[in-house]
C-alpha cells in the first residue's frame, strides 16, 4: 500500500511526511554519505584516511573495503556488481575502495597477497571477506552474513518509535506521540500498533468519530489484530457510556442506597472512559464484594474488559487484579 492510497493518513499523517525516515543512512555517518544518490555509500580513500573512513566508521555501520588496482581484470569485473549490492542495501553497509598500488602499506599489513580482495570491517575490526570477482547473489549472502536480514535495522527502529510513541502518550504528550504513530504508518502501512496508537491519539484529543472512521476504514486483517481489536472495544466501551446518563445523578443515587449496583455499574463503565480507572475498578470491586450475583457477575466481567482495553501492565491493571484475586480466592 502506497502512503496516498494510505486510509488512515489524515492531519497527524500528513505532518509525518519528512519527519522520520526508517531504515535511512545513519545520522553519524561520514561527511559523504549525506550526500543522495551513489556517492553516499560508495568512496575511495588513502592510507592517512584509513583510519576514519574504514575503522572509526565500522563503529556505526559494517565498511567493506575492496582491495583493487587499475591493472587488475577480475577487479574490473567485480566492482559494478560490488557497487550495485552496496547502492541497493540504501545504506546497510558502506563501500571503501583502495587502489592498492597507490597505497600498499595496509594491504601489506593485512596480508592481502591477491586481488579483487573484499574485507568487511565492524566495531574496528576485520571479520570476515572474500576473494575473486563472485556473482551478484554471493554479494548479497556475504551482505547479508555482516549486516544482518534486509529490513532487520528498520524493524528495530519501528518498534524503538513505537516504545517512544506509547512513552509519549501515556505522558500526555499527544501531539508528538501521533507524530511518531504517523511516522511509522508512513513506513509501514499495515503495522497494527501504529494504526492502534494513532487512534488511541485521536480518543485522547476527543476525536472519537475520526477514530470510528479510522477504525472503519483499515483493511479486514489490520483491523483484526489485537492492538486495534483493544482500540475498537474501548470506543465501544465510550459509545455506551455516553448513554448511561449523567455521572452526577449517579451519584446522588448512591449516596442515596449504595447498594444500587446497576447504578453502581453504569457509573463504574463512565469513570473508564473519562480515564479514572482506578475509580471504575473500584465500583466494579465493591459491588463484588457484596454480591457476587449481580447481573449474572457481571462486575467481574466488566472488570475483564477493563483490563484487555487498559493492557496488562498498566499499573491500574495491576493494582485491581491483586485486588480482584483477593476477593476471589479468600
Amino acid at each position: 500500500m502506497s502512503g496516498s492510497d494510505n486510509p488512515y493518513s489524515g492531519s497527524y499523517g500528513g505532518q509525518m511526511s519528512g519527519s522520520m525516515s526508517f531504515g535511512s543512512q545513519p545520522q553519524q555517518a561520514a561527511p559523504a554519505a549525506s550526500a543522495s544518490g551513489p556517492a553516499a555509500h560508495i568512496k575511495d580513500t588513502t592510507t592517512a584516511a584509513f583510519p576514519k573512513d574504514v575503522l572509526e566508521e565500522s563503529r556505526r555501520q559494517p565498511v567493506l573495503v575492496d582491495f583493487w588496482a587499475p591493472w587488475c581484470g577480475p577487479c574490473k569485473q567485480l566492482a559494478p556488481a560490488l557497487e550495485k549490492v552496496v547502492n541497493e542495501g540504501q545504506g546497510r553497509v558502506k563501500l571503501v575502495k583502495l587502489n592498492i598500488d597507490d597505497h600498499p602499506s595496509i594491504p601489506g599489513q593485512l596480508g592481502i597477497q591477491s586481488i579483487p580482495a573484499v574485507i568487511a570491517f565492524v566495531d574496528g575490526r576485520p571479520v570476515d571477506g572474500f576473494m575473486g570477482a563472485v556473482p551478484e547473489s554471493q554479494i548479497r549472502q556475504f551482505i547479508d552474513k555482516i549486516a544482518g536480514p534486509p529490513g532487520a535495522d528498520q524493524a528495530a527502529e519501528i518498534e524503538a518509535a513505537l516504545e517512544e510513541a506509547n512513552g509519549l502518550l501515556q505522558a500526555g504528550d499527544v501531539q508528538n506521540a501521533a507524530q511518531l504513530f504517523g511516522a511509522v504508518l508512513q513506513a509501514d502501512p499495515e503495522n497494527a500498533k501504529a494504526a492502534a496508537g494513532m487512534m488511541e491519539c485521536l480518543i485522547a484529543l476527543g476525536e472519537t468519530e475520526r477514530a470510528q472512521q479510522m477504525l472503519a476504514s483499515l483493511p479486514e486483517e489490520l483491523s483484526s489484530a489485537a492492538p486495534v481489536q483493544a482500540v475498537a472495544l474501548k470506543l465501544q466501551q465510550i459509545e455506551e457510556a455516553r448513554k448511561l446518563g449523567d455521572p452526577v445523578a449517579l451519584e446522588q443515587q448512591l449516596a442515596q442506597n449504595p447498594d444500587d449496583h446497576a447504578a453502581r455499574l453504569n457509573l463504574a463503565k463512565i469513570r473508564n472512559v473519562e480515564g479514572k480507572r482506578d475509580e471504575a475498578a473500584d465500583h466494579l470491586l465493591t459491588i463484588m464484594r457484596k454480591d457476587r450475583t449481580f447481573d449474572d457477575d457481571g462486575a467481574r466481567r466488566q472488570l475483564v474488559q477493563f483490563f484487555e482495553t487498559w493492557g496488562p501492565k498498566d499499573p491500574a491493571t495491576v493494582t485491581a487484579r491483586r485486588r480482584l484475586s483477593s476477593i476471589l480466592f479468600s
